[in-house]
């Protein structure tokens, strides 16, 4: 099943249960566990939960941020960042995942859903070598 069906099948989901509680979320509840089951869908549960996650965060505004660095960001340059990706994101809450990763020399690498932001230090130079050598 592709990715996009993943995501059609957790909107579906939202979109039974949201404004529901009691009776009316369990029976809604069952119905989604017994078409998962239908369709031999629910070995695949995992991937229909992370999109639903994924709905539920972009709905309350909330990203996840997974950001590789060299070492540990200091807590302001976090705060500065957190704030920079509210804005460009319109969200209300940015939750930062620190990643250490030898291999970034410089700068980090920014990734917000299926975006990233390279904004290491060999990938400065990268660029700055094809400029050079294309111009």
């Amino acid at each position: 099943m592709a990715k996009n069906s993943y995501n059609d099948i957790a909107e579906a989901i939202y979109l039974s249960t949201h404004g529901k509680s009691g009776a009316m979320l369990s029976e809604s509840l069952n119905d989604i566990v017994n078409f998962l089951n239908r369709k031999r869908l629910l070995s695949k549960s995992k991937y229909v939960l992370e999109a639903l996650n994924k709905i539920v965060d972009r709905t309350e505004g909330r990203i996840k941020v997974k950001v590789k660095t060299v070492k540990n960001l200091h807590p302001e340059a976090k705060q500065e960042l957190s704030h920079i990706l509210q804005n460009k994101y319109n969200a209300k809450h940015v939750e930062i995942v620190e990643e250490l990763d030898e291999k970034v020399i410089g700068g980090m690498r920014i990734q917000v859903d299926d975006e990233v932001m390279d904004l290491t230090l060999k990938n400065k130079i990268g660029r700055l070598q094809e400029y050079l050598t294309n111009a």
